[in-house]
């Protein structure tokens, strides 16, 4: 469960405000106002990270890119002023879990939080299962993607996407129903969300073991699984 949040933001104001709304829902928060600082954090145990995109010393981006490369998969929630759409799919691309645009309601934050939370108790509490197809395994408990036995390396959206369209093999799955499934919100925002991991893992499972087609574009609606 998500018990402690780090909230990594320069501007004092709403740093504290998130981490007010965020302490009377019973999260313990610990404030960064700089990169550094947030690395330090995060790094230090943190459940999930709130991090502002704009922040002085090493930006958001560079710590998500520094958290990632360490292996680290803490929950990323990103904060931003930008609202041009390459900002929001760069920090998807490089491992954040979640992209909110200021100006943003400090419930809604609060809400995406307690959304991450309960997906750590579902992963917790429902028995983990491994689903094989051909050269693929897909392994709940260990998180782990292995094709011939070896592991191709999936960050963990990349893997819950996987699962859950794996899950369903041959069901096509629309981009709301995904996002809804496993990011675990109503996600208000772009579905280019789902679009930019199904690439990634489209990728990872091509690159590491030549594997193609299992994840299959349905056209206007979503996507499915394919058996190997």
């Amino acid at each position: 469960m998500i018990t402690r949040v780090v909230v990594a933001e320069d501007d004092a104001s709403i740093r504290e405000l998130l981490v007010h709304h965020l302490a009377r829902e019973g999260f313990h928060c610990e404030q960064a106002p700089d990169g550094p600082a947030a690395l330090r954090a995060a790094r230090g145990g943190g459940d999930v990270l709130i991090v502002d995109v704009g922040l002085p010393v090493v930006d958001g981006f560079d710590v998500v890119r520094t958290l990632r490369r360490e292996g680290r998969d803490l929950p990323i929630v990103m904060l931003t002023a930008r609202t041009d759409e390459i900002d929001r799919v760069i920090g998807l691309e490089i491992g954040a879990d979640d992209y909110v645009v200021k100006p943003f309601s400090p419930r809604e934050v609060v809400a995406r939080v307690k959304a991450l939370g309960r997906r750590a108790r579902l992963t917790t509490t429902q028995a983990p299962a491994v689903l094989r197809f051909d050269r693929l395994e897909i392994d709940e408990a260990a998180r782990e993607a292995r094709v011939d036995g070896v592991d191709v390396g999936l960050k963990p959206r990349e893997f819950a996407l996987l699962l859950e369209l794996a899950s369903h093999p041959g069901v096509a799955l629309s981009r709301r129903a995904l996002l809804e499934r496993v990011w675990g919100f109503d996600f208000d925002g772009d579905t280019r969300t789902v679009d930019v991991h199904v690439r990634r893992v489209r990728s990872k499972l091509y690159d590491c073991a030549r594997l193609d087609g299992l994840v299959q574009t349905i056209h206007g609606f979503g996507y499915k699984f394919a058996r190997a």
